[in-house]
This record gives structure tokens, sequence and C-alpha cells, in this order.
């Protein structure tokens, strides 16, 4: 479980492809001290588990699922990207809960500065759109953010001095593709609805087929 606080940037040292998976050596750009096999990092929003350490950098395999739903494969030697590791328990959760499991990528339709921010419109798979609300969180690349206005296939969201210093947003320019995670809540949320109504149909239909065989003599 990660946060959306990005930690700092790294970079891709090396890329192998192993049939349809991918090997990726990253070296964090920051103090990354403590990296173990087997943590959890979340790189642009998707999260993966260290592999391998050596002289600073970390390793970590991408499975071919993972390739298929996040913009992982697209990376190339030199690029650089998010990274934050694991929630602690014991940390503040300045963000919101963001679990670096993609739901899908979205394309950055405008990027314009205005003032000391920069504004970012962004377009998504329609079927994303209803897990979207304004003023409701959202992870790009791995980074939290507040969607100012959505539509159905888009969203607006604006990003911050701060947030443009400690992340690879403002990189990216129009036509650029990013990772895409909705709000945990609202899938749940979905989950439980759709769950109470199905179990209230399931109900209705069987009071009426009672009533049905009571009604023509076959109740007690």
């Amino acid at each position: 479980m990660f946060t959306g606080l990005v930690e700092g940037i790294g970079k891709i040292k090396t890329i192998q492809h192993i049939h349809d998976d991918i090997t990726f050596t990253i070296m964090p750009l920051f103090d990354f001290t403590g990296c173990r096999l087997g943590d959890s990092v979340s790189v642009n929003g998707v999260c993966l588990t260290v592999t391998k350490t050596s002289e600073g950098a970390f390793s970590m395999d991408v499975s071919q699922e993972t390739i298929s739903r996040s913009t992982l494969h697209l990376l190339r030697h030199g690029d650089e990207v998010n990274l934050e590791r694991a929630l602690l328990l014991t940390s503040r959760l300045g963000g919101h809960l963001v679990t670096g499991h993609v739901d899908g990528i979205g394309k950055i339709i405008k990027k314009e500065s205005r003032q000391r921010s920069w504004f970012i419109r962004l377009g998504i798979d329609e079927k994303l759109s209803s897990y979207i609300i304004e003023k409701g969180s959202i992870a790009v690349d791995g980074v939290s953010l507040t969607v100012n206005r959505c539509e159905k296939g888009s969203f607006e969201v604006n990003i911050i001095p701060q947030t443009g210093k400690e992340t690879i947003l403002l990189k990216k320019e129009a036509g650029d593709l990013v990772n895409i995670e909705t709000d945990l809540i609202g899938k749940y949320v979905e989950m439980f609805t759709l769950n109470n109504k199905t179990i209230k149909n399931r109900n209705t239909a069987s009071e009426i087929d009672m009533k049905m065989l009571t009604k023509h003599g076959f109740g007690n």
C-alpha cells in the first residue's frame, strides 16, 4: 500500500527482456537506503517487488499481465520514473490509499501553465469515469492528485510547484501516456452496491415464487 506521495525520482539503468517479461534495474537519484529484497516499490504508480540490490541500484521483474495494463513497456534506458516505497503503519497518510494496481492508461490531452501551477487534462477509458469524482483523489503515474473537474472520458488536475519538482509529471507533454489508478474506496462501494442489489433481487424473486406456490396449493 502506498500514499501517492512520491519520494523521489529514479533512472532506468538497464532493461532486460526475458520472453514476454521485463527486468528493470533502477538507480534512485535520492537517498534510498534500506531497500531490501522483497520490498514493494511503486514505479510510476505500479507496485513491483525488489528482486536484487547492487551498488545503490535495485532490480525488479515485470510480468506480462502488468506490462499489458501499464506504460512500463514504453520505458527506455535513461528514462526517469517516480519512486515510492510501501507505506509504514507508523507513517502519516498525506496523500490517499494507493495500491499500485493500475486500472488503466491515460493520455495527456492538454497541459498549460496557470500562474505558479500547471493545469493538465487527461483522457481515459470511459469505464473508469464512474470511479472519479470532483475533489476526489486519483493517482497519475503514482502521484496522488485531487480531481478538479471530471466528465465522461476525461478529468482535470493541477500540479503545484512542489509536486512538479519532486516527480516527473511536468516532464511529460500532450500526447504522453500515464498510469491511472482510481480511488480504491469507489471500487468497493460499487461492489457492495451491486452485491446488495443482487441479494435483494434474489430475495424478491424468492418471495414471489413462494406466494405463487402457496396460492396454487403447494405451500404448507
